[in-house]
């Protein structure tokens, strides 16, 4: 039983923010109207190019050797930011799958129909969360040593709606900010991630659907620790911040992940930097150099299998059909952005996202219909560009 919600979401999300010294999205000042204390986030134009993480969109040569063709893809999870999608031999692909955690009950019971989501018209949607657990144990994935989830300890501090075409063209990864003032079953408004902290997995799915009307159909869980651990696998990850190139090792990766309180635009720029990370990461991961060498390609493989936690009902040959359709998805064919958003303001003493309550349907519409491409080319979006903060 859930006690008084103000005082519960304070404390969820007290503890994060006093441990971040960070404010939400940059709000403003404490105001009684919160409509009226909103600052209009700037949005970042549509952009197919993805210079800054040295990506090329072209597509890889048919007339490749068949080792090459083995190789293709290299990732076989979604997750935290990560949507990981191929494979390397077909072998590996049936033994890397075997070795993924599942987590059962994640879906919400005991929903009303009116609020179930009908299924979209095509492809799938997966709900993937980055969590914050304050533990020094690993809580998802083979190395677990603590739950996946405790009353109150734990906030989704990621979360990201990704969307595979049924015709398996690419994939669309949409942030939903962790602040955002929404409805959440059973306890009121508050923000999105203090769902998760309530209320696990199935609260947080029962929310998110239905602020959209999109069926979730599978969920996928990493903390910090198999994040760090992820990044080490690959040697790091080479970014651009504020025009100078870094290299950047788990920890340090995991700091510029978090940062919101020095950025412009709060949290909508942090979503940005995960997203402009999981980029980066895919492409160095996808490289045929991953995989040349049979010892490196164990241990990554090792390592994303252990870091990350599935639905229980995402079978191995659930998995294995994933990367077999999506084997020739490049991270170029990713498009990253934001959730539409008024901006930021103050709710009962708490700094919030304001979702746009126009522009939002629109996007979720599009999402259910599998037709977010015709979205992009007909709406302007806070998309994932060509640089980051």
């Amino acid at each position: 039983m859930v006690g008084d919600r103000n005082t519960t979401e304070a404390e969820a999300t007290d503890l994060d923010e006093a441990a971040e010294r960070e404010g939400a999205g940059g709000a403003g000042p404490v105001a009684s109207d919160p409509v009226a204390d909103v600052h209009d986030p700037s949005t970042v134009p549509s952009q197919k190019g993805f210079d800054d993480a040295g990506i090329s969109q072209a597509e890889p040569r048919r007339g490749r050797s068949r080792t090459r063709r083995v190789l293709l893809g290299a990732l076989a999870l979604l997750a935290v930011g990560l949507l990981m999608v191929g494979g390397c031999a077909w072998w590996a692909v049936n033994h890397y799958t075997g070795k993924v955690d599942r987590i059962s009950g994640v879906f919400p019971t005991k929903v009303p129909a009116a609020a179930q989501p009908a299924p979209s018209e095509g492809g799938q949607t997966f709900l993937l969360v980055g969590v914050d657990s304050r533990s020094v144990l690993p809580t998802t994935g083979r190395d677990a040593k603590a739950p996946e989830w405790k009353y109150g300890a734990q906030r989704s501090d990621t979360m990201m709606l990704v969307h595979l075409p049924a015709d398996h063209s690419g994939a669309y990864v949409v942030s939903l900010p962790r602040d955002a003032w929404v409805d959440i079953p059973g306890h009121g408004k508050a923000k999105l991630n203090a769902a998760f902290s309530w209320g696990g997995p199935p609260l947080l799915i029962d929310t998110v659907q239905r602020l959209t009307k999109v069926r979730v159909d599978h969920l996928a869980v990493i903390d910090w620790d198999g994040f760090k651990k992820l990044t080490d696998s690959v040697g790091g990850v080479d970014l651009v911040v504020d025009g100078a190139d870094r290299h950047m090792n788990g920890t340090q990766a995991l700091v510029y992940v978090r940062e919101r309180y020095h950025l412009a635009r709060g949290d909508f720029d942090r979503t940005h930097r995960q997203q402009y990370f999981l980029r980066t990461l895919l492409a160095k991961v996808m490289r045929p150099s991953t995989f040349s060498n049979p010892v490196k390609a164990t241990e990554v493989l090792d390592d994303l299998t252990a870091a990350v936690s599935v639905d229980d009902r995402l079978g191995d040959g659930d998995l294995r059909a994933l990367l077999w359709d999506n084997k020739e998805v490049r991270p170029g064919d990713i498009v990253f952005m934001n959730a539409p958003a008024k901006g930021t303001g103050m709710i009962s003493g708490q700094s919030v996202v304001l979702l746009d309550s126009v522009a939002g349907p629109q996007l979720w519409r599009a999402m259910r219909e599998d037709a977010l491409d015709g979205y992009l080319e007909s709406h302007d979006t806070d998309r994932l560009g060509a640089t980051t903060p």
